[in-house]
């Protein structure tokens, strides 16, 4: 019997070979996604991006790095076939469809999304010590998360927040033109905010985000752009269910930034409490299933999965809070807009953004 069990339990020659071979693809295309990562930080990738074909020395000169780092990534980015080399002459070149997608030439940088595997790995002894004990990982231990998060918000709401996001509400771009008090709750660094303040000057407009680096890095850029009908405050949330002001804002917004609030429902509760009778919340969040089975057909479901476990659960967590999860997915977000108060809860699809879902809701 016990070899009988044992004869079962072998595994599969064939399937140990393709997760074997699945397992050295992906092992290639993270190092492509470091050196992918590294060449945009440092300036390589833009200035290899319609530049024809240079030598290491030339391009080490025009982004006054050093030669020898520049001249090894060059080398790794070859044999990742992201950049081609003529090996006579020794000159690198980037090919336009790849600078299409890694640079700012193209519709979206691409380059900007592998920055989040080197900046998730720096904590991944952190969270390994929250498997062991609990808890979580405090904001503070992530250094450039806002700033990574703000080149994603520049290429999934900026460009289409005016003509795509805000029309989702029939009629708001007109009302926002009039005038309304808005409220952008986990503003992070307030580019969306100050892109509405700027388009309509006749708005008020709130940021409000945990982060003192986030609002302290929001208000100089808002000053410095004269945005006066614009402000921002550091407040946590947790108690927004009570602590927010009846019926004060017209619109509120969340982009990406419910799910890994300590208390999501004290949060959705709050903003129910703060819209006016005639008021909208307009969402962005991830686009998930509630069901991990079927979030393995998503285009992002496993990579979105890393960024639940190596930060928007963890820093819930580490706030005693609920540690929802980046993937909490459909049906958990409308289950807890209706235990928050609201009751028409509409989901678009935006065809620029794969990764996210929109949602108009009213009380």
């Amino acid at each position: 019997m016990a070899s009988e069990i044992a004869l079962d339990q072998a595994p599969d020659e064939a399937a140990v070979e393709a997760f074997g071979n699945r397992m050295t693809s992906a092992l290639n295309e993270a190092g492509m996604l470091l050196m992918i990562s590294l060449g945009h930080r440092s300036g390589l990738l833009s200035a290899l991006n319609g530049a024809g074909w240079l030598t290491s020395d030339a391009l080490a000169t025009s982004t006054g790095l050093d030669e020898r780092y520049v001249r090894e990534l060059l080398h790794g980015l070859t044999a990742a076939r992201v950049v081609e080399t003529d090996v006579s002459a020794g000159t690198y070149h980037l090919p336009a469809a790849h600078g299409a997608l890694l640079t700012d030439g193209g519709d979206a940088n691409m380059a900007v999304y592998a920055q989040f595997i080197p900046l998730l790995g720096s904590v991944e002894d952190d969270v390994l010590e929250c498997f062991r004990r609990g808890g979580g990982v405090p904001y503070k231990r992530f250094g450039r998360f806002h700033e990574v998060m703000a080149e994603d918000s520049g290429q999934t709401v900026l460009p289409a927040l005016r003509d795509h996001i805000l029309p989702l509400v029939p009629g708001l771009t007109g009302r926002l033109t009039a005038g309304l008090d808005v409220l952008d709750v986990g503003c992070g660094r307030g580019r969306a905010l100050m892109l509405m303040a700027e388009q309509f000057p006749d708005s008020r407009f709130v940021g409000y985000d945990l982060s003192a680096e986030a609002v302290a890095w929001a208000r100089e850029r808002a000053e410095a752009r004269g945005l006066h009908n614009l402000r921002f405050e550091v407040r946590d949330l947790s108690d927004f269910d009570s602590s927010a002001e009846p019926g004060a804002f017209d619109l509120v917004t969340t982009f990406d930034a419910v799910h890994d609030q300590a208390r999501p429902l004290n949060v959705l509760r709050g903003i129910r409490k703060s819209l006016a009778d005639d008021g909208v919340y307009l969402a962005q969040d991830i686009r998930g299933t509630s069901h991990p089975h079927l979030d393995a057909d998503l285009p992002l479901g496993p990579v979105l999965y890393a960024v639940s476990i190596m930060h928007c659960m963890t820093v819930s967590l580490a706030q005693g809070g609920e540690g929802l999860g980046t993937m909490w997915g459909r049906e958990r977000a409308r289950e807890y807009m209706m235990r928050a108060g609201f009751r028409d809860i509409r989901i678009h699809e935006l065809d620029h953004d794969e990764q996210n879902d929109y949602y108009v809701v009213r009380p």
